[in-house]
């Protein structure tokens, strides 16, 4: 896989940047998208050093011109893409009934959109290379909560539109699938908890635990351990793989 180019997106911080350098090791370059740029050029440093060439683009992908940005870009610079792995989106932690419309929009617009209008410009270039897809959704898709009913909301509409886009994908030669984290440990996970330690008059520390206890299992995820899945699925030894929703929370879950 060493001539072929991944789009990471969100490759700024968290999962999304240890994706971007786990994929070095096995693409000869890699298109990291984010907002932040000072974060992305931190990445791009550590996806040179991990033996591919890394090429910066700064984008919002909330809005509809980014998508069309992002791809020239990648096209101009390495003329292929093999792989675009969607992970770019946050969206808001918020109790249903306090949500307004402009949150809900918000959250949809970066996390599922703009995946979706990503997915769709890359698309005539992945057929060209038989390329692969991963849009990441998240396990509350799978087990919503009032809490986080456009989390859930959300991340269930991304892996709906996953499975329409591998079944595109089985006549052109793509490989679609979700991944769905779970509790993952970082900086939004860090937010999340820092919010919830205030709101029930505990220290973080104390927070963190008794998420764990509450979740019913026995530690956080680390970004590195998604970053490996990710690589894995869009690897030649998982090419068999589509239309298939990956959830990976150390057991949150607890339903099948």
């Amino acid at each position: 896989m060493k001539n072929s180019i991944a789009i990471v997106t969100g490759a700024s911080a968290g999962i999304g940047a240890a994706t971007a350098i786990r994929l070095a090791k096995d693409f000869s370059g890699v298109v990291l998208v984010a907002r932040r740029e000072e974060e992305l050029k931190v990445t791009a440093e550590a996806v040179k050093a991990g033996g591919a060439e890394p090429l910066v683009i700064p984008a919002d992908l909330r809005q509809v011109e980014a998508a069309d940005v992002v791809i020239g870009k990648t096209i101009e610079k390495f003329g292929r893409i093999d792989a675009v792995i969607n992970i770019a989106g946050a969206v808001p932690q918020i109790h249903l009934f306090e949500m307004t419309d402009e949150q809900w929009n918000d959250g949809a617009e970066m996390k599922l959109h703009g995946a979706r209008r990503l997915t769709i410009k890359a698309w005539p270039y992945l057929k060209e290379t038989k390329g692969s897809v991963i849009l990441t959704s998240g396990n509350s898709a799978e087990d919503p909560k009032p809490g986080f009913a456009a989390v859930a909301t959300i991340n269930a509409a991304i892996v709906a539109l996953a499975k329409a886009f591998a079944e595109q994908g089985i006549l052109d030669g793509v490989q679609v699938n979700s991944v769905l984290p779970g509790p993952v440990m970082s900086n939004r996970r860090i937010g999340f908890l820092k919010k919830w330690s205030a709101s029930n008059h505990m220290t973080m520390e104390e927070a963190k635990t008794k998420f764990l206890v509450e979740a019913h299992i026995e530690r956080y995820g680390e970004p590195q351990e998604i970053a490996e899945l990710m690589a894995f699925i869009v690897s030649p030894a998982a090419k068999w793989m589509t239309g298939t929703a990956v959830r990976m929370d150390g057991g949150e879950v607890k339903g099948i």
